[in-house]
């Protein structure tokens, strides 16, 4: 649905997505070079990289699942998924345990560096690449003195029909 700035005021929300979030404060992990953020609320642990479990006949993405106290989480590798070369594992390999509308999903990044708190001067919408490039899921750039961050909506990444982790809500 395309709301117009005036009719999204009015509604009480914000065209750029960023300005929506329900917190300021972000995860920051590594994927190769480049940082990117989520909402620090929807991060449940933090927990080294360890043996995961194969599934048959899913996509490259999904490296497979853990039992995490007696809970089957499936674990996507966001290396692979955002097409950054091949996922080498190390020490500083971690993965992130996340709490999404009830659903429990670990997803593996090469490190974790910190939580930030952004003010809205430090947060910038997504740049519209046209159709050459699927920005649906950033939800905007955060910028912090040198560093750039790229906010990810990961609820809307995991819920996407390509995923298929979470139920697709009518958003």
């Amino acid at each position: 649905m395309l709301l117009t700035q005036a009719a999204a005021t009015a509604a009480g929300e914000s065209l750029n997505p960023v300005m929506n979030l329900a917190s300021s404060e972000f995860l920051i992990f590594r994927l190769g070079k480049e940082e990117y953020g989520i909402e620090i609320l929807k991060v449940q642990e933090i927990r080294g990289y360890d043996a995961i479990t194969r599934i048959a006949n899913v996509p490259e993405f999904i490296k497979g699942v853990i039992n995490l106290r007696g809970v089957i989480v499936p674990i996507v590798d966001m290396r692979i998924k955002f097409n950054l070369g091949e996922a080498l594992y190390d020490q500083f390999t971690v993965v992130i345990i996340l709490n999404l509308s009830g659903r429990v999903i670990g997803i593996v990044v090469d490190g974790v560096s910190d939580v930030i708190n952004l003010d809205t001067e430090h947060l910038r919408p997504a740049p519209e690449f046209g159709g050459v490039i699927d920005t649906e899921y950033i939800i905007g750039l955060g910028t912090m003195e040198e560093r750039m961050l790229i906010l990810v909506d990961i609820e809307k990444l995991m819920s996407s029909s390509e995923m298929g982790l979470l139920e697709q809500t009518g958003k």
